[in-house]
């Protein structure tokens, strides 16, 4: 899966999660978006790892700095 797909699915999931339309760029982070608080937060990590097959470790999210790391991550992750 190339990265272009990540970046397609994973707006999927934050047009899901958050009311307000969430354009997804690689610097793009919490703090850009008022809604995105530590609830919201589990709720995306979880949608992420349902939609993508995949499971991460303690902390490897929380080291992500922005969408671009965490686009990285699921890469290093999805099949």
């Amino acid at each position: 899966m190339n990265k272009d797909q990540i970046y397609e699915r994973l707006q999927a999931i934050f047009d899901d999660v958050f009311m307000d339309e969430v354009r997804l760029t690689p610097e793009l982070s919490a703090k850009d978006v008022e809604e995105w608080d530590s609830i919201t937060h589990v709720s995306l990590v979880l949608a992420i790892e349902e939609k993508f097959g995949v499971r991460f470790r303690v902390g490897e999210v929380e080291s992500a700095k922005n969408v671009g790391d965490l686009v990285d991550l699921i890469a290093t992750r999805a099949k």
